[in-house]
C-alpha cells in the first residue's frame, strides 16, 4: 500500500513580536510532524523559529537548514535544491512539515525559492502558503503613518543595490520602502535627496522586537553602519510625486 505524500506549509511568523502570529499559523505548528526553518551556514540560529516556539509543541523535531550567506547563485542554487530534495524525501514518508519564515513566505523569503524547487522535483506535493504579517506592515503600523491613500502608489524594493530601482521608476511612487536597506544606505539616501524624499524618509531597525529602535533621520548613517533588520520608509510631500 501506498504510503500518501505529507502536506507542506509555508507559514509566515510575523516581523518579530509572538503575539502577531495568525491564528491559523499557530493551529498548523500544533499539527505538523517537523518544523523546518533557514539558518545560516555558520550557525543554527533562526529568529523564526525564536518567535514561534512557544507554539511549537516540545515533542515536534524542529530542523535548521543551512543555507549559505553569499550572492554566488551558483551556490545558492545548488543549498535550494539540497533542501528541496530534503524535504520532498520527508514529505514523501507521509509526514506533514512547516517551514517557518519571518514576515511573509511570499515577499524577499527563502519559502519562494524552496517551493519552486519542490515543485520541479515533486509536483505532487501538496503546498499550503500561510500569510505573515511584513515587517513594512508592522512598520507603518508602529508609526501609525499610512502606506498609502487614496490613488497613490507603493513601491517595495530591494535595497541591496542602493536606490538604482527605485531611480529606475523616476522617483514617481508616492511612497517607497527600502528593505534590506542595511547594505547601501548611502545610496539608498542619495536617491532619495533627489526625488525630494529624504525629509520625509524614516529607518526602523528590528521593529517589533525588543531592540527596536526607530531612526527619524537616516542621514544618521552617515556616522554609523544599519543592523541588519533595518528598512526605510520615505513618502513625497504632500502625497505628491515629484515631475
Amino acid at each position: 500500500m501506498q504510503t500518501q505524500t505529507g502536506k507542506l506549509y509555508g507559514i509566515g511568523v510575523g516581523p518579530g513580536d509572538p503575539e502577531l502570529m495568525t491564528l491559523k499559523a499557530v493551529r498548523v505548528l500544533k499539527s505538523v510532524d517537523v518544523v523546518y526553518a533557514a539558518a545560516s551556514t555558520k550557525n543554527d540560529y533562526s529568529l523564526a523559529v525564536n518567535v514561534a516556539k512557544a507554539h511549537i509543541p516540545d515533542n515536534t523535531p524542529v530542523i535548521h537548514l543551512a543555507f549559505p550567506m553569499t550572492c554566488d547563485r551558483e551556490e545558492t542554487g545548488r543549498a535550494w535544491r539540497q533542501h528541496a530534495q530534503a524535504l520532498a524525501a520527508e514529505l514523501k514518508t507521509g509526514r506533514s512539515a512547516a517551514f517557518l519564515t519571518l514576515g511573509d513566505p511570499m515577499t524577499y523569503s527563502t519559502f519562494g525559492y524552496l517551493m519552486k524547487n519542490i515543485r520541479t522535483i515533486a509536483p505532487d506535493i501538496d503546498i499550503e502558503t500561510v500569510p505573515g504579517i511584513s515587517s513594512y506592515q508592522a512598520s507603518a503600523a508602529r508609526l501609525n503613518t499610512p502606506l498609502v491613500e487614496g490613488e497613490e502608489s507603493l513601491l517595495i524594493t530591494s535595497g541591496v543595490k542602493g536606490g538604482d530601482r527605485f531611480r529606475s521608476m523616476g522617483g514617481k511612487p508616492e511612497n517607497v520602502v527600502f528593505l534590506k536597506a542595511y547594505r547601501n544606505v548611502p545610496d539608498i539616501s542619495a536617491a532619495l535627496q533627489e526625488a525630494d524624499m529624504l525629509g520625509t524618509s524614516v529607518a526602523i531597525s528590528h521593529c517589533c522586537l525588543p531592540e527596536e529602535e526607530i531612526i527619524a533621520d537616516i542621514r544618521e548613517f552617515e556616522h554609523r553602519t544599519p543592523g541588519y533588520w533595518t528598512l526605510i520608509m520615505a513618502k513625497h510631500r504632500n502625497g505628491k510625486s515629484a515631475e
